[in-house]
């Protein structure tokens, strides 16, 4: 393989890396753990599915902030809270806890699996 090749290489690894690796700050909960917080009273709780999702299956106590707002609400969000985000799988709420620690939230949990591994 040439000097190209390798380069290629090295960038593809390293735009998965970045992409699938766990962020610092956020932990990453099952849904049993995601339902003990329920009987906290200092933690939020985010659905970041689109209205039309979260309408069609969702469980209190969450939120529906979806991902493509969550940026102009984290003003409703309390920084100083635990903060539980959920959404089909689990790729959106990485990505909004991705974003959420961007901003400064430091105790964020994004639920495994989202509503799909709900039981």
């Amino acid at each position: 393989m040439d000097m190209m090749q390798w380069v290629i290489i090295l960038l593809i690894v390293g735009f998965f890396a970045i992409r699938f690796l766990p962020v610092k700050g956020v932990t990453n909960i099952t849904v049993q753990q995601a339902k003990e917080k329920f009987s906290h009273k200092d933690v939020q709780f985010i659905d970041v599915r689109t209205p039309g999702e979260y309408k069609a299956n969702h469980r209190p106590p969450f939120k529906n902030i979806p991902l493509s707002s969550l940026t102009n609400k984290l003003d409703q969000l309390e920084k100083d809270k635990d903060i539980v985000v959920i959404c089909q799988s689990g790729m959106r709420s990485a990505n909004a806890a991705k974003l959420l620690r961007k901003h400064g939230f430091e105790k964020i949990y994004n639920v495994k699996g989202g509503m799909g591994a709900w039981y």
